[in-house]
């Protein structure tokens, strides 16, 4: 039976006051006088990564002369080549069988079987967003997506049950296309996962890492791998995602070529671990966002984080002021993140000594350790509010301490 596609408005909470050659709540217990208003804060065209093809044709190279007078002569060239035939050939079939990532086009299609537990992630199998839905949920079937817009409009057609996404880095910082897109959809964030990433150097079956001249993998990941790849002298070309960078150096038999992944998409797509842990800190964590289509009840038996995002009138020590709100209830911060806003980007300023300044429009995000369940955090949302010309409270959610 085909799956009813159901399209919900969701509640907003606000507050008025007044590559060389690229290869390509209703159930928040806030106070009585918040008041909720259902509206659009903005919808733009979807703006993502491409992948290019590299556009060039891999020869056969032999691993060595054939007129070697050493042990590694003809017959041992030619064992070698049946074994990296035999297992690109192997890889090619086993490439077929993997799930092809959802893009926005794909999004009236019907899950296959309703009945699974499904969440989206960006990527194809074997990414880090992929290792991330399963550590939240061991048991659910991890169903990929070209971008991270039809990840969101995935969960918001009732195709799959919740998003897992990526947020921020420890080394490369906030992924703001992701803010941008929390604040566009009408999603709730319900959880988080904490990811440690161990980086690989893979490379095709037979191939040395002295071998490899290019690089490929997302552009974080070729960030986080400055030191390794600056030792080797790589050119380094960016993907969108590190597994996608495994899939087309498997797809594209490029024994020139390596990628920065996971082992996990080594095994996949059939490469060879060349060295492990090259990133230049090993603390490297990634924090990704459970959403789904309704918040979750906030309790006071575990730790909780909350998430919101509001705007400020200007004038001086607006801001401090807004952030003081929490300070005086004892309330810890641990994120704040600004956004330029879409829809007014400029705000002008007039002065009659200077005539008029323009200044940054803004929409603050912040991450602080209460639950809203917790009078001090609805507290410290009634006098935010004194401040607010907008604020909607994203998610009230389970903290994750685990790696």
């Amino acid at each position: 039976m085909a799956l009813t596609r159901v399209v919900g408005s969701w509640g907003s909470l606000r507050f008025h006051s007044s590559t060389s050659e690229s290869v390509r709540a209703r159930h928040w217990g806030v106070p009585a006088d918040f008041k909720w208003e259902a509206g659009e804060f903005g919808r733009g065209k979807c703006v993502c990564c491409t992948v290019g093809a590299r556009q060039v044709a891999q020869p056969a190279v032999p691993l060595e002369d054939e007129n070697s007078s050493s042990p590694h002569s003809k017959a041992s060239v030619e064992l070698q080549r049946l074994t990296a035939a035999e297992v690109l050939g192997k890889s090619q079939t086993d490439l077929i069988s993997l799930p092809r990532p959802l893009s926005v086009a794909d999004l009236s299609v019907s899950p296959t079987n309703a009945s699974h537990f499904r969440v989206a992630y960006q990527g194809v199998p074997g990414a880090y967003s992929e290792a991330a839905a399963l550590k939240a949920y061991p048991q659910c079937e991890a169903v990929p997506c070209e971008q991270f817009e039809a990840a969101f409009k995935a969960v918001e057609l009732w195709l799959v049950d919740k998003a897992v996404l990526p947020i921020e880095n420890s080394l490369g910082g906030s992924i703001h296309r992701n803010y941008d897109l929390l604040l566009r959809h009408r999603l709730h964030i319900v959880g988080e996962v904490q990811l440690a990433v161990h980086y690989c150097l893979l490379g095709l079956p037979g191939v040395r890492k002295e071998e490899l001249k290019i690089v490929l993998s997302h552009p974080q990941a070729l960030a986080q791998c400055e030191m390794t790849l600056s030792k080797f002298g790589f050119i380094r070309e960016s993907v969108d995602d590190t597994a996608r960078a495994a899939q087309f150096i498997a797809s594209n038999a490029l024994r020139d070529t390596g990628a920065i992944a996971s082992a996990r998409a080594a095994e996949i797509y059939g490469l060879n671990v060349l060295a492990e842990g090259i990133q230049d800190d090993s603390e490297n964590v990634t924090r990704f966002l459970i959403l789904a289509r309704e918040p979750i009840i906030p309790r006071n038996d575990k730790p909780f984080k909350t998430s919101i995002v509001f705007t400020l009138e200007e004038g001086p020590g607006v801001l401090f002021k807004a952030l003081a709100v929490f300070s005086l209830r004892n309330i810890n911060l641990t994120k704040i993140e600004s956004r330029p806003q879409r829809k007014r980007p400029l705000r002008v300023v007039d002065d009659s000594n200077n005539g008029c300044a323009k200044y940054f429009d803004y929409l603050f995000y912040i991450d602080f350790e209460a639950s809203m369940a917790d009078p001090r955090a609805q507290n410290a949302l009634g006098n935010l509010q004194e401040f607010a010309t907008f604020l909607r409270v994203l998610g009230s959610y389970p903290l994750d301490s685990a790696l």
